[in-house]
């Protein structure tokens, strides 16, 4: 049984490393793609972790990274990064959770018991949402938005694992990709924020 542990878990790792985890993307200068992006981020109203429904156009004028967030992962206590990032920054970025379960079943509570999680070993104030699907047939028009091109304007880059995040500006444009190995206080997201 414990060969068979570790044989998962080695599987596991492989599959992480595999999907782009220290990516960062970003569109090309001058793209003019962008024009042609489909709605933004303001147009979607979310369920959060309370279960209280919010538009994300209370969000205008600031930053937004989001990410799709898990409690029982490797990255996991990026958690800290985040919320570090939140009380450093919050005046520029908001910084938006979302937990989902599609990466190794590495999210399987409820909202609940992810609140309580997240609450007592990180002391996450930054915003969280209710679960949702972030890949595959019930992706969550969030995150077909933030993964087609055609409806953002040029990134194609869905999370390939957990800890995903996308940079959206004040504007409500996409403007950057980072993959899961890709910490929250990396001066590659820093550097965007401040």
């Amino acid at each position: 049984m414990k060969k068979l542990i570790l044989v998962l878990n080695l599987s596991l790792i492989f599959l992480a490393l595999s999907c782009g985890l220290k990516k960062v993307s970003a569109p090309p200068e001058n793209n003019e793609l962008m024009s042609a992006q489909e709605g933004t981020v303001y147009d979607f109203t979310m369920t959060t972790i309370d279960g209280e429904e919010i538009a994300l156009s209370q969000f205008k004028g600031k930053k937004l990274l989001i990410v799709n967030t898990a409690s029982e992962c490797g990255y996991t206590p990026q958690y800290e990064g985040l919320q570090q990032l939140h009380e450093a920054h919050g005046d520029k970025v908001a910084i938006l959770g979302y937990p989902a379960n599609n990466y190794g079943g590495q999210e399987p509570g409820s909202d609940a018991e992810i609140q309580k999680f997240c609450k007592v070993n990180y002391g996450v104030t930054f915003q969280m949402f209710s679960k949702i699907s972030v890949k595959g047939d019930d992706m969550h028009p969030l995150y077909q938005w933030l993964s087609d091109k055609d409806k953002n304007g040029w990134n194609e880059d869905a999370p390939g694992w957990n800890f995903c995040k996308y940079l959206v500006d004040e504007e409500a444009k996409l403007v950057k990709f980072y993959g899961s190995g890709i910490e929250p206080l990396s001066d590659e997201i820093v550097k965007e924020i401040i």
